[in-house]
């Protein structure tokens, strides 16, 4: 069935949808708002490998954002004067060859007011990436950072081998440069949970976190943000050898908090792979769930769009979504609740 010149899932589908009765039960309804973000994930080449890694990423992924792909978001973007952020996500996005290009472009955009690089901050310690952490700081580029403990051996266990130790390196270059300190150079940390469990209360644990940072590692940051670990990819491989999968779900469906609904990241968010397709949210990216055209067997990019395209379309749903309305709520900028 076709609404606004995109395709919607079929009633039947829909209605199969664990997700969508959960949220009719509950008297709610998600469709997307007027996007204000829009989110690209550079593709899947990161230089370390991570257990609760949705996207899969990893040193010997080839999947990357290509200059041709660039040259074609960008006049689109130009034209969208609602979306005031660009959140570049990967995989590791200064790893992508035209990384210094994609930022130097999306700074000449007038409207455009943050440009968000979700890090991997130990990228800024390996050889051949010293230019990094000061074109960053010189562009002004807000940084969100995966940190998820303050204790070496959970992140070390999550993320591998002298991740912590690197990481630390890497925060206090970029403390140096005034990230954290100043307020134009924002630095927020991602705490994901090591295990099968919800993440703890944010205000709570972002405290803790910047007394220990501070005490052991004299290192400032803006903000923690908690995220919860989504069941898809590399995190539902590691449950289901765990035999944790059915169980994971079930706290998530348990948890459910109807009043995370309306701050869910896919209303105001557009989410666009490496290659240009469109999504409602990172997730349902790493799932294929994409938008297409009146032809199912091929992909809508976002060049292809207008924005009478987007808002009030429904967004596609499925049993993770109950990942980003468990507890407090989870979205790319922490609990929603």
């Amino acid at each position: 069935m076709e609404e606004m010149g995109l395709l919607i899932p079929a009633a039947d589908m829909r209605a199969s949808d664990p997700f969508l009765t959960t949220l009719k039960e509950h008297h709610s309804t998600l469709d997307r708002s007027r996007t204000e973000i829009l989110q690209i994930n550079v593709g899947k080449l990161c230089n370390i490998t991570c257990v609760h890694c949705h996207v899969n990423a990893g040193p010997a992924r080839k999947e990357i954002i290509t200059r041709q792909t660039i040259d074609q978001i960008l006049p689109w973007l130009k034209r969208m004067d609602h979306i005031h952020t660009v959140d570049l996500t990967g995989g590791t996005p200064e790893m992508i060859p035209d990384f210094r290009y994609l930022i130097n472009e999306l700074k000449k955009i007038p409207h455009i007011r943050t440009i968000m690089d979700r890090l991997n901050a130990t990228i800024l310690v390996e050889p051949g990436f010293e230019w990094a952490s000061n074109f960053l700081a010189d562009h002004k580029i807000t940084l969100i950072a995966s940190m998820p403990c303050y204790s070496p051996q959970n992140v070390n266990k999550q993320r591998g081998q002298r991740v912590f130790e690197r990481s630390i390196k890497a925060f206090q270059m970029l403390n140096e440069l005034g990230y954290g300190k100043n307020n134009e150079l924002i630095l927020n940390f991602v705490y994901n949970p090591n295990g099968a469990f919800l993440p703890p209360d944010q205000k709570k644990l972002e405290a803790d976190y910047k007394r220990e940072m501070k005490k052991h590692f004299d290192i400032d940051f803006n903000h923690l943000y908690t995220i919860t670990n989504m069941p898809i990819a590399r995190f539902a491989s590691y449950l289901k050898r765990n035999g944790a999968y059915e169980s994971y779900m079930n706290t998530l469906k348990e948890a459910f908090n109807p009043s995370s609904v309306d701050g869910l990241m896919c209303k105001n968010t557009l989410s666009i792979g490496w290659q240009g397709e469109v999504y409602d949210c990172d997730f349902n990216q790493q799932l294929a769930m994409r938008w297409k055209n009146g032809n199912p067997k091929k992909n809508l990019f976002l060049w292809d769009i207008k924005p009478e395209d987007i808002s009030d379309r429904p967004i596609l749903t499925g049993t993770h979504c109950f990942g980003c309305t468990a507890g407090a709520g989870s979205s790319c900028g922490g609990a929603l609740t």
